[in-house]
């Protein structure tokens, strides 16, 4: 079934989840066209007043030259040009997935005329979502002041094919589409990756013996915070059935406080999907034009920065933190189930010292050596994103960069990162409940033999890398199934 748009509300985590990653198709309603119709032929009436309003990009030239005021005969060839100009990023691509969730979002100005172009470039960009591959887009080299670089060209085919009407172009490359869909892609494998944290760590907590009251139910209600009442849920779900003949003191630090942590992956979760749900119903465009009202019978148009998305860059360095912070805590649980004096388990088993090297690790005992690696480049991705300057400071209008392309990146580098840290961990687990002839809680068994079919216990020195990236390969699959 294809997804029906009627309003901007329309336009949702879910619908970009089945649009973009499902790759399901999108119809315009005929009320939608209707309004959209509408809204074109109050927004020409407006433009041909006398006198005309000053509308930049319409009734204006653009950028240095905004001062400029058009003739009406300057209207329609300045509309026409097919200034393809910016299409000048290059680089890795985003993900075909990305672009599909792009286009959709463009259409969230659109569809309830704001944008006031013509139904027939409305129902252009909804026939691109038509499961076809997508245009190329650059992850990288996006340091304009709004998303222009990146729009250019994704619509640079489109507007190729249509003699362009006046605010059909700006309708196509001025907004913050490209913010609200990459926010909401990492919103969505965030899910995937919370949920698979609190499989691993369970494992992990079940593995080290680690006793149960640090997870206990009532401490849901003593901390007082719904994101850690998650965490806690979470655990305790996996943890269900949990083996007996637990250690009778408490764990390491790394073990006591996994609900916390766990807790503020809940809550980044949680501001990621806000960020995107109110970004892709946005009204972005620049100028944005409003429809008719009382006061305003042909509507308005207004100059806005609508087109800056403040509030997806932080919302994307947040899960980077997050994956950073997780990461860390892999090293560690992988470290302390590999020190027999720590866990109380059988060192030779888990390490495989019978065949170990002069410095007595086997190569289950070099697990936690990659998972370090991981962890410095999950936190050198964590950094936190500023607003770029441009090159253009010293003159004209675009004095800073838009910031969403660079934090989405970093994200999604330290979101592998994770992956690969919790794809180890799991495996030290494994190793544990194998060597000492322990089954795994039952939610969690098909998640242990998941594991095994890829790496089995080591028993025999052989070389781990390949089975590891199988794995880290495997875990980020399960980020992005459809």
């Amino acid at each position: 079934m294809p997804i029906i748009l009627t309003t901007r509300d329309d336009i949702n985590l879910d619908t970009v989840f089945r649009v973009a990653w499902k790759r399901e198709t999108v119809e315009i309603s005929g009320k939608a066209l209707d309004r959209i119709a509408e809204c074109r032929a109050s927004f020409l009436q407006l433009i041909d007043s006398d006198p005309a309003p000053v509308i930049y990009g319409v009734t204006t030239a653009m950028g240095e030259l905004a001062s400029q005021r058009l003739a009406h005969d300057e209207r329609d060839r300045h509309a026409r040009i097919k200034a393809f100009a910016a299409a000048t990023s290059f680089g890795d691509p985003l993900p075909d997935r990305v672009v599909r969730a792009i286009a959709f979002a463009r259409l969230t100005n659109f569809i309830e005329g704001n944008a006031a172009t013509t139904p027939r470039m409305a129902l252009a960009v909804a026939a691109m979502l038509d499961g076809g591959s997508m245009p190329t887009v650059s992850s990288a080299g996006q340091g304009g002041a709004g998303e222009i670089l990146a729009l250019y060209p994704l619509f640079a085919e489109l507007t190729a094919r249509f003699d362009l009407e006046v605010k059909e172009r700006g309708a196509l490359i001025n907004g913050s589409p490209c913010a609200a869909a990459l926010v909401a892609d990492a919103a969505l494998a965030a899910r995937r990756r919370v949920r698979l944290a609190q499989k691993v760590f369970a494992l992990s907590i079940e593995a080290f013996r680690a006793p149960l009251e640090h997870y206990d139910a009532a401490l849901d209600a003593l901390w007082g915070d719904e994101h850690e009442a998650a965490a806690l849920r979470g655990l305790r779900e996996f943890l269900l059935g949990a083996g007996d003949g637990r250690r009778n003191y408490q764990a390491p630090v790394s073990y006591r406080i996994v609900p916390r942590v766990l807790g503020q992956a809940h809550r980044a979760l949680a501001a990621a999907e806000r960020a995107a749900t109110v970004s892709l119903a946005s009204i972005s465009d620049n100028p944005v034009y409003i429809p008719p009202d009382d006061a305003h019978p042909l509507g308005r148009c207004i100059s806005t920065g609508g087109y800056h998305n403040a509030m997806a860059t932080p919302a994307l360095d947040d899960l980077a933190a997050i994956w950073a912070d997780i990461c860390l805590l892999c090293d560690r649980h992988g470290s302390k189930l590999l020190n027999g004096k720590v866990s109380q388990l059988p060192d030779l088993l888990m390490t495989g010292r019978h065949w170990a090297d002069s410095d007595g690790h086997g190569n289950v005992g070099y697990v936690p050596m990659a998972i370090t690696g991981y962890l410095e480049q999950a936190k050198l991705a964590a950094q936190r994103t500023f607003i770029p300057g441009t090159e253009s400071a010293g003159a004209g209008q675009d004095d800073v960069a838009t910031t969403a392309f660079l934090a989405w990146t970093k994200e999604a580098t330290a979101g592998r990162c994770v992956d690969a840290a919790m794809a180890m961990l799991a495996m030290i687990a494994s190793q544990a409940l194998d060597v000492t002839g322990r089954a795994a809680p039952p939610a969690l068994q098909t998640f242990v033999a998941d594991i095994r079919s890829l790496v089995p216990p080591v028993g025999d020195d052989r070389v781990l890398g390949p089975e590891l990236a199988k794995l880290s390969e495997w875990f980020t699959s399960q980020v992005f199934a459809t």
